[in-house]
């Protein structure tokens, strides 16, 4: 080949089309096909490697090898070759089956092929690998310094073709990547950090601000409104990220023209390859987001019914306060008002409250208001100096909440109970809501005025119930309740005919501790269910054994009503009933006819659920609740128990006996049997005897014993019976 001829392919390769416009994979297959053409040899190739793919990709071929069968081996197969291509170029082979530069490709490539000998010219940019030029032919002959020196021309001109072809991309790439970022609504700004100097700025910043980009591009960072307006939260993103680290944040901006808006704004740091520190910052308009989360925040702060703030804002204002009195405010039995009246007018009850309680903080300078419950009200007054002062708030607000209110045409007392806190003199260690919670507890067993003030008797009242609540919890798992049992007689018969189940408490330091000392601190936190549960469990079990020992009597269980309530009392008696085969109508649990109310439909069908078990229901301290006739025939009652608060007073209060006497004439119409609680005297006796009332328990024959001396007591009853 000549040398006039080199210099026409070189040429046809370096003027084509193709070259000039970077189409690499074209120049590739003219390059190719002119070689081919030009040079004695079998096939040519180009070929680009990607390291990070580990990947060979055939670009061009002709000749010898079938490229949809075989190409040049991955180059995680020949980091030798592709190394030794990268520093030497050339690869000049006479004999690639005894070539010690292509062993790696010799089993993967060139056993599967007629080559013979190879001339490889590797395809550089700036010195690094890109792919291969390579010639191939079957003879055994030695490459001419000619044909070495016109591959080695193409590859160069390859290379070029490559490089062009990805600058073209790059640029498009950066073309596209602004007009995009010109085109955004967001704001984009390139920072010098050495300078401080703004280098890019997009046209949103100019939407956005009002002011236009050559007044901010090239000028320092000092001009831009974010750092005029709030020059501590500016100069501290700045710093953070001269020191590397992003900063992000929200900033009220006001323009020129006296509008406002909210910038959300991101600054991240980077180096660019050259080692130049700068910093991008992103920026957006928030101001309608902001207007809605502002908007989101007041109604998720504020109680839709009354428009009072809620517990969840009062609670984050009330850790901020150090001094004053807070003013907690519980309407009592307002379920129950709710639920005789309807929600309708419990809302407009709470909504009347509310109102009442706005005034008195308008009074007193104070807007800390809030709903924190159902029907809780809380408010914060700080503006009191001395005991007068306060108790005459406490007077005036309690005589504004206890008016009537008036629903309609009908008028309704409220009955608030209020408690007072003073927030300086707390104990630490416990919050203000808490003590108020302590104090509204007594405030509402109040007689008269439901006020209570916060004092450090409470508190210690506090720490004990605490501390009761936590002992109770490994007395249920320690065996530590035991149930006693007081003997029930028989005023006609003159003999014992059963017994009411009583728990007590053996605590391991207090001793022997009655109900009253924690069953109101085990409703209070839930474990009355627990505890209510194993003396079921035990009064049964006990009634089993006097089965056994052929003793007729009947077994009296104290229900709670929250157990009453529970879905699983059914269960638990029908379990009982089954496991000890109990005798019919000897289980009569007991209830209060104030906690029997508390749902009535649940309370009658589970009532007659009971009664097809053999199971009798007795209403326990009846007199003091509803006492109604109307109930007394809806429920299937086996049972009435005189409250002992009206037999003590038989022997001097007409009106008690006047009750009592009612109480028995009624019983006695409706066919249920009756129970006088707290028989002391003799003479209490004669009188209930007199009126036929039916049993009666009480000191006079007994208190509650435990099993071994019940037992002792009923046989010595027996024997002086006999006598």
């Amino acid at each position: 080949m000549s040398k006039r001829q080199y210099q026409y392919l070189l040429e046809s390769i370096v003027n084509s089309v193709e070259k000039q416009e970077g189409q690499f994979e074209e120049t590739a297959q003219l390059a190719v096909s002119l070689l081919t053409d030009a040079l004695p040899i079998g096939g040519v190739g180009v070929c680009l490697f990607s390291i990070d793919r580990d990947e060979t990709v055939m670009v061009a071929n002709t000749g010898l090898i079938d490229t949809h069968s075989l190409i040049r081996p991955r180059p995680s197969l020949c980091p030798h070759y592709l190394s030794l291509l990268k520093s030497e170029r050339v690869i000049d082979a006479i004999d690639v089956k005894h070539e010690q530069r292509l062993t790696e490709l010799i089993t993967a490539y060139f056993d599967n092929t007629p080559v013979a000998r190879t001339l490889d010219v590797a395809i550089r940019i700036n010195g690094h690998l890109e792919g291969v030029l390579y010639l191939e032919c079957i003879e055994n002959n030695e490459w001419s310094d000619a044909e070495v020196h016109i591959v080695a021309q193409v590859a160069d001109q390859l290379a070029l073709t490559l490089a062009t072809q990805r600058a073209y991309a790059t640029d498009e790439r950066l073309a596209l990547f602004f007009t995009a970022v010109e085109q955004s609504e967001q704001i984009n700004m390139v920072v010098n950090l050495t300078t401080n100097v703004v280098e890019y700025l997009n046209g949103a910043h100019h939407a956005v601000s009002g002011i236009p980009k050559h007044k901010i591009v090239g000028k320092t960072l000092d001009h831009l409104d974010f750092f005029k307006q709030s020059p501590i939260q500016a100069n501290q993103a700045l710093a953070n990220a001269k020191m590397g680290s992003p900063a992000k944040g929200n900033a009220k901006i006001v323009r020129s023209d006296g509008l406002s808006y909210w910038l959300r704004y991101s600054v991240k740091p980077f180096t660019t390859p050259r080692g130049n520190h700068y910093a991008l910052i992103t920026a957006e308009d928030c101001s309608e987001e902001r207007q809605y989360q502002q908007e989101l925040e007041r109604l998720a702060w504020q109680c839709g019914l009354t428009s009072l703030y809620n517990r969840s804002y009062f609670n984050r204002e009330l850790e901020r306060i150090v001094s004053g009195h807070l003013m907690l405010i519980d309407l009592r039995g307002f379920k129950r008002f709710n639920d005789t009246n309807g929600h309708q007018k419990g809302d407009r009850m709470l909504i009347e409250m509310a109102r009442r309680i706005k005034h008195f903080a308008s009074c007193n300078d104070t807007e800390l208001v809030a709903r924190v419950g159902s029907d809780e009200f809380a408010v914060v007054v700080e503006s009191i100096k001395n005991q007068d002062e306060l108790q005459y708030a406490i007077k005036r607000l309690y005589h504004q909440l206890n008016l009537p209110v008036k629903i309609g045409h009908e008028h309704f007392e409220a009955k608030p109970a209020l408690s007072v806190v003073h927030i300086d003199t707390l104990e630490p260690y416990f919050p203000p809501m808490t003590c108020a919670d302590i104090a509204i507890q007594f405030a509402k067993k109040k007689q008269g005025d439901a006020i209570q003030l916060f004092n450090n008797a409470l508190l210690n009242t506090f720490k004990t119930d605490a501390k009761i609540e936590r002992d109770l919890q490994t007395a249920l798992k320690g065996r530590e309740f035991e149930l006693y049992y007081q003997p029930l007689k028989d005023l006609k018969q003159r003999k014992y005919i059963g017994a009411e189940a009583l728990i007590r408490w053996h605590h391991p330091k207090s001793g022997v501790l009655y109900p009253g000392a924690f069953i109101d601190i085990a409703e209070q936190t839930g474990m009355i269910t627990a505890i209510g549960e194993w003396v079921l469990e035990a009064a049964c079990k006990q009634l089993n054994l006097w089965q056994h020992h052929n003793l007729n009597l009947s077994m009296h269980v104290n229900v709670s009503a929250k157990q009453f309530f529970s879905a699983s009392l059914y269960d638990q008696v029908w379990q009982l009933v089954t496991r000890y085969r109990l005798k019919p109508n000897t289980l009569i649990l007991e209830i209060t006819e104030t906690e029997l109310m508390e749902d009535v439909v649940y309370a009658t069908n589970l009532c007659k659920e009971l009664a097809e078990l053999g199971v009798g229901l007795a209403i326990d301290d009846f007199g003091t609740g509803y006492s109604s006739m109307r109930y007394l025939k809806q429920f299937p009652i086996s049972k009435l128990k005189i409250d002992r608060s009206f037999i003590s007073d038989l022997g001097v209060s007409h009106e008690s006996r006047e009750i009592v006497s009612a109480i028995i004439a009624m019983a006695s119409a409706l066919n249920i049997s009756l129970t006088a609680e707290g028989v002391e005297t003799t003479e209490q006796e004669q009188f209930l005897s007199g009126l036929n009332c039916h049993q009666a328990q009480g000191f006079l024959y007994s208190p509650a014993l435990r099993e071994a001396e019940f037992s002792a007591f009923l046989e010595e009853s027996l024997l002086q019976k006999l006598h």
